[in-house]
């Protein structure tokens, strides 16, 4: 128990003096009496109480002590709590504004990000979707060309370099492109196309050949043989004049009845100052179906080629080589004239219109 708390409680009062019987000198000490024993006893509980109390006020002044300290260290903790609450505080505000800065970060990241990415998948697409309209524009180009020039070269061209343009991007949605070209390319080369531009040059041969085409119902010039000198011996002399004059009489006399076969009665009526017209005619014909083959009239130039053949063989000598030549030449071009429709490419342009739309 403290000094100041010993000092508020009062004193306690001084006990009673036991007071003494008189006693005669002259008479024995009588026995004690109940009523001094019972304040005996009474002064030594309450001595016994008030030791009891001052033992309690000490320890209560102990644990007074006890629990002020703890109280003093609970609110220095409690302090020190409060100081590191505050830091956790700081630090947790301050972790999650670096948190909202990182997210915000990560958020702006993300978005770059799946920008790039459509960015990087439109430019792809852009730039397949610029390849897919050239090449059709380029095969759509070849296959007019090749109906023009009614050819299977141009298309045929085209559709390798398309090809190739598509092997080079290495894209596989555009496989389905190179298949159908492959199959276009077979097609066209398994079908059996005319060569125009040869058709053409074959028509104009013919038709220079016309001028020295014999007709058939013509009468040769006649012109007098001379031996012909052999190497190392010395020319002969010339023949006399009687003998020339003998020979040219010869000539005109055989000229004057010639014995030949004609198949054809309008041949045989044919006067020769007639045959330049009909020559002339023959290569109208021949002008005429190239002019239809041009103008991609296969009909008309088919027909012209016909009406040539069929002029060549009634009014031409047919035993000559020159005419069974070009007769020979026009029977092929008819034939050929029988396949020109060059095949059309419609699976492939099909196929490209469908990688245009995105599909």
């Amino acid at each position: 128990m403290s000094a100041e708390t010993e000092r508020d409680l009062p004193a306690a009062p001084p006990l009673p003096a036991p007071e003494s019987a008189p006693v005669a000198a002259d008479e024995p000490a009588a026995a004690p009496s109940p009523r001094r024993l019972g304040m005996a006893l009474l002064a030594v509980a309450a001595f016994a109480g008030l030791a009891s109390s001052g033992m309690l006020w000490q320890k209560l002044s102990t644990i007074q002590e006890q629990l002020a300290r703890q109280s003093a260290d609970a609110g220095s903790h409690a302090a020190e709590a409060r100081a590191l609450a505050r830091q956790a505080q700081e630090l947790a505000r301050d972790v999650a504004a670096r948190q909202a800065v990182q997210d915000t970060r990560l958020g702006e990241v993300a978005l770059q990000r799946t920008q790039l990415e459509e960015l990087m998948q439109s430019l792809s697409r852009s730039r397949d979707e610029n390849l897919v309209v050239d090449i059709e524009a380029g095969l759509r180009l070849a296959q007019q060309q090749a109906q023009l020039t009614l050819s299977a070269e141009p298309l045929l061209a085209a559709l390798r370099t398309a090809d190739q343009r598509l092997a080079r991007a290495g894209e596989p949605r555009l496989a389905r492109i190179r298949s159908a070209i492959a199959r276009d390319i077979d097609r066209i080369k398994s079908a059996a196309v005319a060569d125009v531009p040869g058709i053409l040059l074959r028509l104009d041969e013919v038709a220079r050949q016309a001028d020295e085409l014999p007709l058939a119902n013509g009468v040769g010039a006649g012109t007098a043989s001379r031996p012909v000198p052999r190497a190392g011996q010395p020319p002969a002399p010339p023949p006399s004049w009687w003998y020339q004059l003998l020979a040219v009489v010869r000539e005109e006399a055989r000229s004057l009845v010639r014995v030949s076969r004609i198949d054809e009665p309008e041949a045989m009526l044919v006067a020769p100052e007639q045959g330049f017209f009909l020559r002339e005619n023959f290569k109208l014909k021949l002008m005429n179906a190239r002019l239809a083959l041009l103008a991609r009239q296969i009909d008309a130039a088919r027909a012209d080629v016909g009406a040539a053949a069929t002029a060549l063989n009634k009014y031409f000598d047919p035993s000559a080589r020159r005419t069974q030549v070009a007769a020979q030449s026009l029977q092929q071009m008819q034939q050929q004239l029988r396949s020109v429709e060059v095949p059309r490419i419609d699976e492939t342009l099909a196929t490209l219109a469908t990688a245009a739309a995105g599909r």
